[in-house]
């Protein structure tokens, strides 16, 4: 719903920022991966996530699209809630908990305070096959375009999974003879979905 805010810094503390856009104040939720990543910032665009339940509306914020990714994974596994995901990306950023989660480090995991053996697994079994498929195709890989990450977007809006438009952006991707633009790509995948 928010996809991002942009604008200065008003109050910066590890757990939360507060951001002002054209003179309104957002309170936005942080781990310590994105605290460190803009303690030292006066402006800047973060990522948003709007939980909206009953009784609250809560902003939470990132850095990187990568960490928010895998924020929205983790909020996905059953008994895993936003309060516990942020604890998470704080004790671990999101590149260790992929790699936690891929090699099925328990120890690790359970070091994570909250984290007791039953949810380590729950998360490693929930998680793992996800968060494979992310590490090798579109969001978290270092190197991919813009115009992938769009095309995964609109694709996903047009109602097709996230697993089905990934491997078709990757396929398509692999085929072609050069970089090709978030058009061309939609196009081409959806032909293969």
């Amino acid at each position: 719903m928010i996809e991002f805010i942009e604008g200065s810094i008003e109050e910066l503390s590890p757990t939360h920022v507060v951001m002002n856009c054209n003179g309104m104040g957002y309170f936005v939720h942080i781990t310590l991966y994105t605290y460190e990543h803009i303690q030292n910032k006066k402006n800047l665009r973060i990522l948003t996530h709007l939980a909206v339940r009953e009784d609250s509306q809560t902003l939470y914020g990132f850095f990187e699209r990568a960490e928010r990714d895998v924020f929205l994974q983790l909020i996905s596994v059953n008994g895993v809630g936003f309060a516990t995901a942020r604890v998470v990306l704080s004790s671990l950023d999101h590149k260790e908990f992929i790699s936690a989660i891929l090699s099925s480090n328990i120890p690790l995991l359970k070091s994570i305070k909250g984290i007791g053996p039953k949810a380590a697994q729950r998360m490693i079994i929930e998680l793992q096959d996800k968060l494979s498929k992310m590490e090798g195709g579109i969001p978290l890989s270092g190197g991919s375009s813009d115009s992938s990450l769009e095309a995964l977007d609109a694709l996903m809006a047009l109602g097709f999974s996230r697993i089905a438009a990934e491997k078709a952006i990757v396929k398509v991707k692999k085929s072609s003879d050069g970089p090709m633009n978030t058009e061309e790509l939609i196009k081409k995948s959806l032909k293969l979905l």
